[in-house]
């Protein structure tokens, strides 16, 4: 292994890097943005509402996301009339196209996660939330959403990161990334094991990153739905000892059996005992 054309290439990877973590916040954002009215309509219970989300979600979701890519970039400019629209200069950046194919795609992944996250909320909340004379909106904003945030926690950093896995797609289109800065690295100096390797640690790098975020968010927002309470019940029975009831109880309290069992003769065989 070149050690010294790895050294030589750090500033490359770490443009390629910001390029990266900049396509990443731009897509989830957007994708977010959308993504939360459009799974709060995919739990109405009209299908004039929901039937077309679901149909988005569901082709988005069953595409490559590079197809998508493709057919954003490359496949819109076959069109005389989008390259004569005032969409043109948009639709024909590279940096535009890519951000959109993969807000697209991750919009469709977090509505998903956005609805069942919603449709797992207890309804015994909701209607705590009507009996003490909250409104629709009221308890969709401080009873649904909070919980739903919360619940979606574990899914949501599992596509935040396949999506800077999918960011890897953007050199296809000519973007720098993190792979993209990789192929240049293999094109000059013919190494793909250093060039690809590097590349590879620095996605390492940024996942352990992501994952240590998500996890110290779900500590924070995840313990009042996941910890369990200290106290234990008089009557509950003891876990190492199920048979012998609570811990205070004595001990033959909890063997009915032994308790209500006749008395025997010591020493003696039962057979000569009846005699």
């Amino acid at each position: 292994m070149d050690v010294d054309v790895i050294i030589e290439s750090l500033p490359l990877y770490g443009q390629g890097a910001l390029v990266t973590l900049a396509l990443l916040v731009l897509s989830l954002g957007i994708g977010l943005l959308f993504a939360l009215p459009l799974a709060m309509l995919r739990s109405l219970p009209s299908p004039w509402v929901w039937r077309p989300i679901w149909a988005y979600t569901y082709v988005i979701r069953g595409t490559p996301m590079l197809l998508q890519l493709f057919l954003l970039y490359y496949g819109l400019a076959q069109f005389e009339a989008v390259r004569e629209s005032v969409f043109w200069p948009w639709l024909r950046s590279a940096w535009f196209c890519s951000v959109a194919a993969f807000a697209i795609n991750t919009c469709a992944y977090t509505t998903e996660i956005l609805h069942g996250a919603m449709r797992s909320l207890p309804g015994g909340e909701i209607e705590a939330a009507k009996a003490l004379g909250m409104s629709r909106w009221v308890t969709f904003r401080r009873i649904v959403l909070p919980s739903a945030f919360r619940r979606a926690l574990p899914a949501y950093g599992n596509e935040v990161v396949l999506m800077l896995h999918g960011t890897s797609l953007a050199s296809v289109v000519t973007l720098y990334d993190l792979t993209g800065a990789a192929r240049e690295v293999n094109s000059r100096y013919y190494l793909p094991f250093e060039a690809f390797i590097t590349a590879g640690v620095c996605y390492l790098l940024i996942t352990f990153v992501l994952v240590a975020m998500f996890r110290a968010a779900e500590k924070r927002w995840l313990q009042p739905l996941t910890a369990r309470s200290c106290y234990q019940s008089p009557h509950a029975p003891d876990p190492a000892h199920p048979s012998l009831g609570h811990p205070r109880q004595p001990a033959h309290l909890g063997q009915p059996a032994l308790r209500h069992a006749r008395r025997r003769p010591q020493g003696l065989h039962p057979g000569l005992a009846a005699r």
